[in-house]
């Protein structure tokens, strides 16, 4: 569940195998994203910084998740539905119109970032409908004809490569502080937090297919192990063997 695959605005770890049965995932029509569904069995469960942001329905009301720069754990009562659409890292603002930086560790209404009206009309649409994850993808892809931004795709594959800032910013013709601004708006962090969040969830993926965790480390660029187990526990609040379990 590394990257943008987890639950709720992020990486999704449940209190027990029985919720996790009740989540399904799979591509979406819109570039880059995930459709995602789920039904609470009750229990807690941990979102994980993956640099993504999600609209969500729950329960007849559409909610924007912004990214997330730490990890917090939530609870649901027994049988609230949950259907969303995670955007791939840096999208979703030309989407739904609103600077990531605004939404950062929040869930906020759509009625508050799209007119009240235009809002409960989507979310009954999608309450009525038998399949709500369904509904809020065909809805999200009527809705949604924003163009991608070059911009992003260019410093998100910088950052993957491990490119050092004045370099990555030079390459895309702006200034640090240019870029730094520009990665607030299209990530809600500056590209130093977007990086410990992308190779968090790549080591994570390592780890959950059996690698050593001294192996994840030296393969994800942390200096040792002691470095990659202080930035698990210092984004999700947990050290990764706790995580992991």
């Amino acid at each position: 569940m590394g990257g943008c695959v987890g639950n709720v605005g992020g990486g999704l770890q449940t209190g027990g195998v029985g919720e996790l049965k009740r989540y399904r995932e799979r591509a979406a029509v819109l570039p880059g994203a995930v459709l995602w569904a789920r039904t609470a069995d009750g229990g807690a469960y941990r979102v994980l910084p993956d640099g993504c942001m999600d609209l969500l329905w729950i329960e007849g009301e559409l909610v924007v998740a912004g990214p997330d720069s730490r990890a917090f754990v939530g609870r649901s009562e027994v049988g609230t539905r949950f259907a969303g659409i995670r955007f791939a890292p840096g999208t979703a603002p030309g989407f739904l119109g609103v600077p990531a930086r605004e939404v950062l560790d929040l869930k906020v209404p759509l009625a508050d970032l799209w007119s009240p009206g235009r809002s409960r009309w989507l979310a009954d649409r999608i309450g009525r409908s038998a399949d709500p994850a369904l509904a809020l993808e065909e809805i999200a892809g009527g809705l949604f004809d924003a163009a991608p931004d070059r911009l992003v795709s260019q410093v998100l594959r910088g950052v993957r490569r491990g490119v050092a800032v004045p370099a990555l910013a030079g390459s895309v013709g702006l200034s640090e502080r240019q870029l730094y601004r520009r990665c607030l708006d299209a990530f809600g962090y500056g590209p130093k937090m977007l990086d410990r969040v992308l190779r968090l969830n790549l080591a994570l993926d390592r780890a959950r297919r059996g690698l050593p965790l001294a192996e994840v480390a030296a393969r994800s660029g942390y200096a040792d192990q002691a470095h990659f187990t202080r930035d698990v526990k210092a984004l999700t609040g947990v050290p990764p063997r706790t995580l992991l379990a």
